[in-house]
C-alpha cells in the first residue's frame, strides 16, 4: 500500500475476494484485456477524433514508456489536471501502467489548490492544458513549481494560445514538455498489487474546505465499483456514455462512467465544457444525436438547463435510455419532468469520492426514483445512522450517515488527523450527511450534519 494510506485488514480483503467483489486485476491490466476483446470497437470519441480499443491501449502503452524516458519513476505522484479530452483517459491509465500514482484534479483548481496537492503528495510532475477557458494552466504550473522543488516536470497539451507551450525550462528549473512528446516503444509488462492505490481523488465531502483532502482508491475497489454499477444499469458493448460533466469527477469517471463503460466494451464520448452554458448544452445535444448516446450523468442544475433548452431543440435525443443525476439534491418536481421530457429512465445517485455509492434501480417505482437516492451498490455495504455522539439513531428517524464497504477506503492520504475525525477505527466513513432510510431500505439525504 502507498505510504500514507490505511489498508483494509487482511481478513476484510479476503472476505471481499471470497464474495467475488475483488478479482485481483489492476485497472491497466483490465484495459489491456478489454483491448484484446474489443480491438476495433470505438472506445473514445472527442469531436472528429475517434480511438478504437486497440488504439487507446497502444496510446497508453506508448505514453507510459514516454513518461519513463522523461524521468517519471514508479512510485511518483503526478497531478493530472486535464479537461474532457482523450489525453485525460490515456494519461491516467498511462501513469498507472508506469507504476506512478495519478492525483486527479478538476480544471477549476488554481494555484492554491494545486500547490496544496503538490505539497501533500510531493508530486514529481504535473499534467494539464496550456490554456483552458482563458486560464493559463502552464503558467500556473510554472509558478507552483517555484515553491515546490520536487515538482521538476510538467506536460501540457499543445496550445498555441499559451506562451508556455512546448519545450522550455521554468526559472525554478522545472522542465516543460508537450504532452504529445510522451511517445516511446512499449515497456515490458509491470507487476501490480491490485490492493494498492490506483489513483488519488480530491474529496467532495465538504465543498467549503479550502485545502482538498485526497482519497486513495485502490485497483480492486474501483474496478469492483465500476463493474457493479455498470451491471446495475445493464451497461454493455452497444452503450454509448456521454461524459458531459468533468471527466475528473468520481460520478463521471466511475459510477459507472468512463471506467465502467470501457469495462463493458462500450463507447465513451467526451465533450468540452464551455463558459457559456448554452453552448455546452447544445454540444451535449449534438453529441447525443450524432453518436447515439444511451447513458449520461448530470447534476440537477445541468438537468434543468437541458430541460429548458428542449423546447428550442433541433436535436434527436431518442437514443437516450438513462440519465443519472448526482451531486446536489434533486427536487422531486424536477425529477418528475426528466423521464417524460427525454423519454428515458432516471437514476438518482448518491456518490462521494470517499467511496459511498447508493443508486436507485431501473425497476424502482417512479416514487422511489423521484424521492430517494436508492440503495447501496454492494450487498456488503453497511449503513449506520447515528446521533451526534455516535450511538444509533432511533429507527425511522434521521441520523448522521456512516458507511463502510468494498469500495470505501479506510482513511485519507497523509492526513492522520482528518482521517481520525472522518473514519472510525473499524472502517466506517462519517459522510457528514444527515439521512434516513425508508421502510423499504432506500436512502433519503436530509442535508449536511
Amino acid at each position: 500500500m502507498l505510504d500514507g494510506c490505511t489498508p483494509h485488514p487482511p481478513e476484510t480483503i479476503g472476505r471481499y475476494y471470497d464474495r467475488g467483489y475483488y478479482e485481483g486485476a489492476a485497472l491497466p491490466q483490465l484495459l489491456a484485456e478489454h483491448a484484446r476483446t474489443h480491438t476495433t470497437r470505438t472506445a473514445l470519441v472527442h469531436g472528429e477524433r475517434r480511438l478504437t480499443y486497440r488504439e487507446l491501449n497502444r496510446g497508453v502503452d506508448r505514453m507510459a514508456a514516454g513518461l519513463t524516458l522523461r524521468g517519471v519513476r514508479a512510485g511518483d505522484r503526478v497531478i493530472v489536471q486535464l479537461p474532457n479530452v482523450p489525453e485525460f483517459v490515456i494519461a491516467v491509465y498511462a501513469l498507472m501502467r508506469a507504476g506512478a500514482f495519478p492525483v486527479v484534479a478538476p480544471t477549476s483548481f488554481r494555484a492554491d489548490e494545486i500547490g496544496h496537492l503538490a505539497q501533500v503528495t510531493e508530486a514529481a510532475a504535473y499534467m494539464g492544458p496550456g490554456v483552458h477557458r482563458g486560464f493559463d494552466h502552464a503558467k500556473m504550473a510554472s509558478m507552483v513549481s517555484d515553491d515546490h522543488p520536487r515538482l521538476r516536470r510538467a506536460f501540457t497539451l499543445d496550445n498555441p494560445d499559451s506562451p508556455q507551450s512546448g519545450f522550455f525550462t521554468a526559472p525554478s528549473g522545472c522542465l516543460f514538455f508537450p504532452l504529445g512528446s510522451l511517445d516511446a516503444p512499449r515497456d515490458p509488462d509491470r507487476a501490480y498489487d491490485p490492493n494498492d492505490v490506483a489513483f488519488l481523488l480530491p474529496s467532495n465531502a465538504d465543498a467549503t474546505a479550502t485545502a482538498p483532502r485526497l482519497v486513495p482508491r485502490t485497483h480492486n475497489a474501483y474496478a469492483y465499483q465500476t463493474r457493479a454499477a455498470g451491471e446495475l444499469i445493464g451497461l454493455g458493448p452497444e452503450d454509448v456514455y456521454l461524459a458531459a460533466l468533468p471527466a475528473a469527477a468520481n460520478l463521471t469517471f466511475g459510477c459507472p462512467g468512463i471506467v465502467g463503460t470501457l469495462a463493458a466494451g462500450g463507447t465513451v464520448v467526451l465533450i468540452d465544457d464551455h463558459a457559456d452554458a448554452v453552448r455546452t448544452t447544445e454540444a451535449a445535444f449534438h453529441a447525443i444525436e450524432t453518436e447515439k448516446v444511451t447513458v449520461t450523468s448530470l447534476t440537477p442544475a445541468d438537468a434543468r438547463l437541458w430541460l429548458d433548452a428542449l423546447p428550442h431543440g433541433r436535436f434527436d435525443l431518442s437514443s437516450l435510455r438513462l440519465v443519472q443525476i448526482g451531486g446536489a439534491p434533486l427536487d422531486p418536481e424536477l425529477a418528475a419532468r426528466i423521464q417524460p421530457a427525454f423519454g428515458c429512465r432516471l437514476q438518482q445517485v448518491f456518490e462521494m469520492a470517499e467511496g459511498p455509492l447508493s443508486l436507485t434501480r431501473l425497476t424502482d417505482t417512479d416514487d422511489v426514483i423521484r424521492h430517494t437516492r436508492g440503495r447501496p451498490l454492494s450487498p456488503d455495504d453497511e449503513i449506520r445512522l447515528t446521533e451526534s455522539d455516535g450511538t444509533a439513531a432511533p429507527a425511522g428517524t434521521p441520523g448522521d450517515l456512516w458507511a463502510r464497504g468494498p469500495h470505501t477506503p479506510r482513511g485519507y492520504y497523509k492526513a492522520p488527523d482528518q482521517s481520525a475525525r472522518a473514519f472510525t477505527p473499524d472502517g466506517f466513513f462519517k459522510t457528514g450527511e444527515v439521512a434516513r432510510l425508508t421502510e423499504d431500505g432506500n436512502l433519503v439525504i436530509e442535508g449536511r450534519a
